[in-house]
């Protein structure tokens, strides 16, 4: 069983302390802060921006192996995720992450990629994970 790691850690209060992620190989490095998250702030991250990279990175492979098995090739497939953070019950809360997708894929029907879209939408590992989101949606395009 692959293991992965990622390390977090916060300093100071709430809204002006700061934070810092980084992955377990060190690949990603980046800061956070109470205004990246809930304000404006633009030269930091959030923990949403990194759920919706991994959510977006996820279903491409996923769509992509799932194309493989109609014995296809995707020249591409593009993922967008916007993470939409709001408030339940007074809350921080994911409350809807809408993906984005266009693929070019020769040979391939469209009937047949939404129907792949939807089962990469439902089985990919990182939307298993975010079952406890309210509503996941896919707008899928597959260009020619």
């Amino acid at each position: 069983m692959k293991q992965h790691k990622a390390k977090a850690q916060w300093n100071g209060s709430l809204k002006e302390g700061s934070g810092e992620f980084e992955t377990g190989r060190g690949n990603v490095k980046t800061g956070y802060s109470f205004a990246s998250r809930f304000g404006d702030d633009t030269k930091a991250t959030s923990p949403e921006e990194l759920i919706g990279a991994a959510h977006a990175g996820c279903f491409s492979m996923f769509l992509s192996a799932l194309i493989d098995k109609k014995d296809l090739k995707a020249d591409y497939v593009r993922t967008e995720a916007n993470v939409t953070l709001g408030e339940t019950d007074g809350a921080p809360t994911i409350q809807k992450i809408e993906l984005t997708t266009e693929a070019k894929v020769p040979d391939l029907q469209n009937d047949v990629f939404q129907q792949l879209v939807k089962e990469a939408k439902e089985n990919c590992p990182v939307s298993k994970a975010l079952g406890a989101v309210p509503e996941i949606t896919v707008n899928a395009t597959l260009n020619e």
